[in-house]
């Protein structure tokens, strides 16, 4: 069913976002709504889980808001999923640590100021300035949409319905061909958030994750629904605690989200976990750094994870 939904999601007609190649154009975003007069040349992003869809469907990125350095990034706080393609285009360090700086801002001199309204990188405080300032912005929730979703969207904002539909069908390829040569064991499989920041987490079926893994073969179990009452906080994963972590594990195999070989080794050796089937039979793997946050970039990671440590035929 969902890989069914994801093929459909990934097919959705060009022509239904082509229709709209005019400008002006009104662009409906989450804190208002936005008039651009002609195709943004100068973007700006103050959002890093946005700049991969950007730089996928070929905007013109010309600084981005960096996070912090760290294990995930390089030493400028570029992602690494797509930190060389961001070099490649030579897009510039907007601000470090996701610290908000108008006049670096100003100082880009952007047409158009490309903000999320959720997550860590959430811009909604600074949307009210920026259009005192007569900055035209626009702020989108990527926890509620998919990547392609995201991608159609800043497709019609950039004027690049195009790239973004052949972002699209170009990963729907990708994961297609994969789908060809992976061996999927037999029985369902679980998401898993182990040890993150000292949370425990299952991946819901229509997380980005799950919609992977299940265009690959695989079916994601969700958190059962006995354990409906154990859960602490809900977004794209049911949070909860260390204690219940077996019981809410239902799938023969294990997927660790943001988890590599050090991650899986951890949950091998975990007492609480000594007795569950993935255990015992050793199907528990990463799904890689990266997979925390699904774009394009990340997307093919994950899925090169998975066809590293599955069996193909």
């Amino acid at each position: 069913m969902f890989r069914t939904l994801f093929l459909i999601a990934v097919a959705l007609p060009f022509a239904l976002y082509a229709q709209d190649t005019g400008w002006p154009r009104d662009i409906a975003h989450d804190t208002g709504e936005l008039t651009l007069e002609q195709a943004p040349q100068r973007i700006v992003s103050t959002s890093p889980s946005l700049t991969g869809i950007l730089l996928a469907i070929d905007a013109p990125l010309v600084a981005t808001a960096a996070t912090a350095v760290g294990p995930l990034t390089d030493d400028k706080g570029f992602f690494h999923q797509w930190a060389q393609a961001a070099d490649a285009q030579g897009v510039a360090v907007l601000y470090p640590n996701l610290q908000f700086d108008i006049e670096a801002l100003i100082g880009a001199t952007p047409d158009l100021v490309v903000a999320s309204s959720t997550g860590g990188d959430s811009g909604l405080d600074y949307m009210a300035e920026l259009d005192a300032l007569g900055i035209p912005a626009i702020a989108l929730n990527y926890a509620d949409q998919s990547w392609p979703e995201m991608a159609r969207m800043l497709g019609r904002a950039t004027g690049r319905e195009q790239q973004a539909e052949e972002a699209i069908a170009s990963f729907a390829a990708y994961s297609s061909d994969a789908t060809a040569r992976i061996a999927v064991p037999k029985g369902g499989a679980s998401i898993v958030g182990y040890d993150i920041g000292g949370s425990w987490s299952i991946g819901k079926s229509d997380s980005p994750q799950a919609e992977i893994l299940t265009a690959l073969g695989f079916t994601v179990e969700p958190l059962p629904e006995n354990l409906r009452g154990a859960v602490t906080r809900s977004s794209d994963f049911d949070f909860i605690s260390r204690e219940n972590l077996s019981a809410a594990i239902t799938g023969e195999t294990v997927f660790l989200l943001a988890g590599d070989e050090r991650d899986v080794a951890a949950f091998m050796a975990d007492p609480v976990l000594a007795n569950h089937p993935a255990v015992l039979s050793g199907r528990v793997y990463p799904l890689g750094k990266s997979s925390f946050r699904i774009d394009p970039y990340s997307g093919r990671q994950m899925i090169d994870t998975v066809l590293e440590h599955l069996p193909t035929q």
